[in-house]
Formats: structure tokens, C-alpha cells, sequence
């Protein structure tokens, strides 16, 4: 089933200050004239050649960082060379302008980012902590989502998305693995995201640690298992089906062959769970989970077993059971 998937081409600088001002200690020193600009490139820039007279593959669409390489050198200019220099800069039409380590800019600086309508910016950040916090925001604005039906959990380092027809038993599961120590991400409405090539699983603020529960209703996790039961977001690194038991001699068995579900372009191992009643279903996704584990440490028990009994068949002696190589 094809998803929806939402791209984003874009932010203004207004909804960059709004996201992520506070973390990364922004503060406008200028009007907010140029809050409606729009930032197309997921990056920063160090203008440092630009304000040295060369333009050519300058990148303009980026939000620009004046680090105190740059505000020196402005400082070391004549007056009408550094505000040919600035104005310049500003005819290029760049986002918004930062300042960092709250140096002091001219007042030259102020009057022409206002008559561009460019925003101008000052943390007390230092440079490469701004740009590295800047572009990790900015990465995460810009990343494709979509959106998956079912129970989000991060189980001993693992991120499990549980999938299944309504009714299946997917929060009763994920109630189960939260009692093993696992921390639930989303229930019911579960966004995904990809960060190059890596895919995060989260849910909206005003629904984070919520489940609804079949007969009883909404609950908090976090009031009857404690804050460590819910997290904000989690790797997505298992997806698991839970399928009708009358499916049973449809399912994989012995776990040789794995299969994939392509999400944003990331092929996600996916599990094929029966369900019934009696069934610890909490329990096979546990095990489901630590065996993914296990997988990623180089230990395939599958191909241990089916190594093991090709050497049976073809009459050769093969480690005790009780011995394992990693």
C-alpha cells in the first residue's frame, strides 16, 4: 500500500525562530520585518568570502553565520568599504543573518539588514555549536515523514512498531513490553521520519505517553509506570505484524529468510507474529526484538540451526549445542 509522504521544500525564518530560538539562544536585534523569508536549504553558511569580495558559488539560500573571524575582519574595514561589503552581502537576499558569541556588529550592519528586510540574529553560542545545533534542527524540519497505524516502543535499545488489524491486541502488547522495561513512543498515529537514510519514529506533544486500552478507555503510561515508560522518539528498527492465528501456516517459520518493509526509502526488517488467545504476545515481540539484537552483533541462531543440520545430513560432526561462537 503506497504511503503518503509529505516533503518539505521549505520553512520561513519566522517558524525557525519559533521551533528552535529558545534552544539555540536566539535573539533578534533587529524588527522581525524579515520573518516571513524562506529558508530552501537545510544548512548554514560562513559568509567569510563573500564579505571578502567574492561571490561566485556563494550559497545565498542558507542561513549565514558571522563567527568572530568574520566581525574582526569587518572591523579591520574602512567604514564605506564595510558597508559595501554588508550591503553586498544582503543583495544576495540570504534567509537571515546569525551572530555568534554575542559580538557587537556595527550599527551599519543593523540599519542595512533592515532596509533588505533581512532578520538579524545574536546567541552567545560559539560557532561550531551553533552550526552543528543549526543544522541538526534544520535536518529534522526538512526530513520526509509519514505516517503509520499502530504501537510505537523502544524495547532495550530497540524500536518495534507493532502493526495489526484493530483488535489485534497492539496496545495489550505494548502495555506488555512497557512492564519488561520497554518505553512507549506512539500509540494508534505514529509519524516517521527520514534523516539520512535513517528513519525516527515520534507522535505529537499533546498525545506522547497516551494509550487507548479496549475496555478501559485513554491512559497515562507515565502515571502508572513511571516517567522511564515513555521516550519522545526512537530509532524504527522492527516492524511487527500481528496476524490472526488462522494465518498460522502462513508464516514463516524458521526465520531464515527475513522480509522488508520499504518506509521512506529504508527497508525495515519485518515479522510476521500469529495471535490467540493464551498467547504471550508481548513475550514473541520481546524475543522478536532481542533476536534482531543478536542478529546485529553477527549471531544468526536461523543460520546456526540450518548450518548445523546440513552437517547432519551430509554426516559431519558439528559443535556441541552448548558451545556457541560469536
Amino acid at each position: 500500500m503506497a504511503r503518503k509522504v509529505k516533503s518539505v521544500s521549505h520553512i520561513t525564518v519566522g517558524e525557525f525562530f519559533e521551533r528552535h530560538g529558545e534552544n539555540l539562544k536566539l535573539d533578534p536585534i533587529n524588527s522581525t520585518s524579515g520573518f516571513e523569508r524562506k529558508i530552501v536549504e537545510p544548512s548554514v553558511n560562513r559568509p567569510g568570502l563573500a564579505l571578502a569580495g567574492f561571490m561566485e558559488h556563494f550559497a545565498y539560500l542558507r542561513i549565514q553565520v558571522l563567527g568572530n573571524s568574520e566581525v574582526e575582519y569587518l572591523n579591520t574595514l574602512e567604514p564605506e568599504t564595510r558597508q559595501q561589503r554588508i550591503r553586498t552581502l544582503c543583495e544576495a537576499q540570504p534567509p537571515c543573518i546569525v551572530i555568534s558569541r554575542d559580538a557587537r556588529v556595527h550599527q551599519d550592519m543593523l540599519d542595512i539588514c533592515e532596509e533588505f528586510s533581512i532578520s538579524l540574529f545574536r546567541t552567545p553560542l560559539n560557532t561550531m555549536r551553533f552550526i552543528n545545533s543549526a543544522t541538526f534542527h534544520l535536518e529534522h524540519d526538512f526530513a520526509d515523514t509519514t505516517t503509520a497505524h499502530g504501537c510505537m516502543l523502544d524495547f532495550r535499545g530497540i524500536g518495534v512498531l507493532i502493526k495489526g488489524k484493530s483488535g489485534s491486541g497492539k496496545s495489550e502488547t505494548a502495555i506488555g513490553l512497557v512492564e519488561r522495561g520497554g518505553a512507549l513512543i506512539a500509540d494508534d498515529h505514529v509519524k516517521i521520519r527520514n534523516v539520512n537514510g535513517e528513519l525516527t519514529a515520534f507522535t505529537d506533544d499533546f498525545s506522547r505517553g497516551f494509550i487507548e486500552m479496549r475496555g478501559i478507555g485513554i491512559i497515562n503510561v507515565t502515571n502508572i509506570y513511571g516517567l522511564g515508560s515513555i521516550r519522545p522518539d526512537a530509532p524504527l528498527d522492527l516492524i511487527v505484524n500481528l496476524r490472526p492465528y488462522s494465518d498460522l501456516n502462513q508464516v514463516d517459520r524458521l526465520g531464515i529468510t527475513r522480509e522488508t518493509e520499504n518506509i521512506l526509502g529504508v527497508d525495515v526488517p519485518c515479522v510476521d507474529i500469529p495471535v490467540a488467545p493464551g498467547r504471550d504476545t508481548a513475550r514473541l515481540v520481546a524475543v522478536t526484538a532481542l533476536e534482531l539484537q543478536l542478529r546485529r552483533l553477527g549471531y544468526d541462531m536461523a543460520a546456526e540451526f540450518n548450518n548445523r543440520l546440513s552437517e547432519k545430513l551430509a554426516g559431519k560432526d558439528f559443535s556441541s549445542p552448548f558451545t556457541t561462537n560469536y
